[in-house]
């Protein structure tokens, strides 16, 4: 079973546009396990209610955790929200987030999910949320995934958890692909596709692999794998890197002149400059694009949101002293920025009617930078 790779050209980093639902089919349907309503698994839990958001939820959302290394008791944790159509027939799409470790709550609420932040200015309590008419949720059963460990709430008791990589942390996403299934067989039959954008696109074609694979050698679960898709993936540094080029010329940002030049003088390498005037070019094209926002060329520049941490990323999530309380927040930008959202979003995901209402454990550390 081979697999090939659907590139989506959004936004990067941790700030996401969605892209119209582009799926690729790649293999025959699989003859697998007849649909059935077992009992949720003891670390799931129903939510009808979310904090911030009026009256009961108008779809259907599962939380919890789910076991991918005993040794350093590592546990991912996920929102699924079920097919606001035909949940029994309509594809399964998995989602992660970029980063790395950022949380999948920038899927939930600012991606393909149901739910938004009302931008309105912050004076404290609960952010409000309300429904997202453009979900994907709309078409598929989206199972959005705090990977690798360390993001939002995903974390371990062992403090060697957190130090994963690329294949680890796909070997994992594997192990909780294998897990959740047997959990929720009923869903087995249903299409699955494998989805995600910025630094996600370094893991998502491993995590495709390793299911063909497993596939290949009838391995059980049997996943109905169709396909994965990727959203202005981080692939090869230096093929990103030279690609901006060309693009700030098609978005217009560069004049063809400029971009002329530069084809000029760099001849195709805009990563390691070899000439002078390559490098006068390139200094010229990134003083234009620092001008705008990068995330989406369209919208007012603003400051990055990125809550503060106590240390470095990973000893934030360890489960010391200092590590349960709330981490300085982020800078405040202007309400008509669209990184607004990712600062209320952070004092949505620390409050503890948040936390409770999603069932998040009580040894998992407060969210912090991952949460944003």
């Amino acid at each position: 079973m081979s697999l090939k790779l659907l590139r989506l050209r959004t936004a990067g980093q941790c700030h996401f546009l969605p892209p119209p639902l582009l799926l690729l089919h790649l293999v025959p349907a699989l003859l697998l396990l007849p649909p059935s309503r077992p009992a949720l698994a003891a670390a799931a839990t129903v939510v009808t209610h979310l904090p911030g958001f009026d009256g009961p939820l108008p779809f259907n959302l599962e939380t919890g955790y789910v076991g991918v290394e005993e040794e350093a008791g590592a546990e991912l944790f996920y929102y699924f929200v079920e097919s606001e159509r035909s949940p029994g027939t309509d594809p399964l799409l998995l989602w992660l987030t970029g980063g790395p470790r950022c949380s999948v709550i920038m899927g939930l609420a600012f991606e393909i999910g149901p739910l938004k932040f009302v931008l309105a200015p912050y004076s404290g309590g609960l952010p409000e949320l309300v429904y997202n008419p453009y979900s994907w949720t709309k078409m598929a059963n989206i199972l959005l995934l705090d990977s690798p460990v360390g993001s939002g709430f995903s974390f371990a008791r062992d403090p060697k958890g957190y130090d994963v990589g690329d294949y680890s942390s796909s070997s994992q996403v594997q192990t909780f692909l294998n897990k959740w299934f047997t959990d929720h067989p009923q869903y087995l039959s249903n299409p699955f596709y494998i989805g995600g954008d910025s630094y996600a696109g370094k893991v998502i074609p491993l995590i495709g692999q390793g299911i063909s694979e497993g596939i290949d050698m009838r391995q059980q679960p049997v996943i109905n794998l169709k396909g994965y898709l990727v959203g202005n993936p981080i692939t090869d540094p230096k093929f990103d890197e030279n690609y901006k080029i060309p693009s700030a010329h098609g978005f217009g940002i560069i004049s063809d002149q400029i971009y002329e030049s530069a084809v000029k003088n760099c001849k195709g390498d805009y990563v390691t400059p070899v000439n002078e005037m390559c490098v006068e070019v390139l200094h010229i094209i990134n003083n234009l694009i620092s001008e705008i926002s990068i995330e989406h060329i369209l919208y007012k520049k603003c400051d990055v949101v990125a809550p503060k941490t106590i240390d470095d990323a990973s000893r934030r999530k360890f489960l010391l002293e200092e590590s349960t309380q709330l981490n300085k927040p982020p800078a405040r930008p202007t309400v008509d920025c669209f990184t607004y959202g990712y600062y209320l979003a952070y004092f949505w995901m620390n409050n503890n009617m948040t936390r409770k209402a999603i069932g998040i454990k009580e040894e998992q550390p407060v969210s912090g930078y991952n949460a944003t």
